[in-house]
């Protein structure tokens, strides 16, 4: 069997068991926690009674086991249920934020990578002062909080100069222009921690290959430093890299749902938030499994580029 294919079928088998596994805790812990969605939908005013015909009527009066089960039984046959809040079908209501979250995240995911690998490779070939500025700067990235860093660009560029828009999200269908403006600030926010934590393991990776045997025998041919980084030193140091930017990219999932609440963006994360306030499970299990899968998208392509980085591991 090809390596690629026997890879797939691996992660295939492990996508369903973190499945299981995720919708499983997911559903648990929405259950048991503070909240009725039954009273949630009807209001302040509803009397126990009405609560009561509603809970009958969602199903929420069946044991636990029997509605995860009811779930399960639904999601195994391509539905993920309806809301208990809205009624409308979740998998079409997941499809209509996806690519706000999508555009949000892989927009995070580039600029951290070429900004943070550029300031890495830049760092490792200057070395001192400038390596240690970034090692400061790699700790302040870290340090900042995402919702007091977005309020602040929020209050700069968009309140103070008027540059940018301070809240929602333009398609790119509708307009690409402003949807590339709409994205400005919150990718800016969520890139911060990617791009020092990029620039840093790139620095790293390139400084242990810096000083290795090869890249002394290719300067005596007469190659020139910028030929050695970029043909020959930045490719072996890239698995360590590639590493990094696939963990930032599935912390960045956590990340958007932060920052689209406070950009008031109408993505996956925001609507999490809404309907875990409301106890809508089937949305919020919907979500959790959604993002499960991509996550395990993210480590099979990772995979894949190990073995087209690493001749040993694609034979392997």
């Amino acid at each position: 069997m090809h390596p690629i294919l026997r890879l797939a079928l691996h992660r295939a088998l492990l996508a369903a068991v973190l499945v299981l596994v995720v919708s499983a805790v997911t559903f648990v812990l929405l259950s048991v926690a503070p909240g009725d969605p039954a009273a949630t939908l009807l209001g302040g005013f509803a009397t126990p009674a009405k609560i009561a015909q509603v809970r009958r009527e969602l199903g929420l009066e069946k044991p636990l086991w029997q509605q995860y089960w009811d779930w399960l039984d639904q999601a195994a046959h391509g539905s993920l249920g309806s809301s208990l809040v809205s009624q409308e079908a979740v998998f079409p209501e997941l499809m209509g934020r996806l690519p706000v979250t999508l555009s949000l995240v892989v927009g995070t995911t580039l600029v951290s990578t070429v900004v943070g690998v550029g300031v890495g490779a830049f760092s490792a070939v200057r070395g001192g002062l400038v390596g240690r500025f970034l090692d400061v700067v790699s700790m302040l990235g870290f340090a900042l909080p995402s919702f007091w860093l977005g309020l602040v660009l929020m209050e700069l560029f968009a309140v103070q100069w008027g540059l940018l828009p301070a809240t929602g999200y333009v398609s790119f269908g509708d307009s690409p222009l402003l949807w590339l403006r709409s994205l400005v600030l919150p990718v800016a926010t969520l890139s911060i921690g990617g791009v020092t934590g990029i620039a840093k393991q790139t620095r790293d990776a390139l400084l242990s290959e810096w000083g290795k045997d090869y890249v002394d025998a290719l300067r005596a041919t007469g190659l020139s430093e910028r030929r050695i980084l970029l043909r020959h030193a930045l490719k072996n140091a890239a698995i360590p890299i590639v590493t990094v930017v696939g963990v930032y990219f599935v912390g960045m999932l956590g990340g958007a749902v932060l920052v689209e609440n406070i950009f008031a963006m109408p993505g996956l994360g925001s609507l999490a938030t809404s309907s875990t306030g409301q106890g809508d499970i089937p949305v919020v299990l919907g979500i959790a499994v959604l993002f499960c899968l991509i996550v395990v998208l993210v480590n099979f392509l990772v995979d894949v580029a190990y073995g087209l980085l690493n001749p040993r591991a694609r034979a392997a």
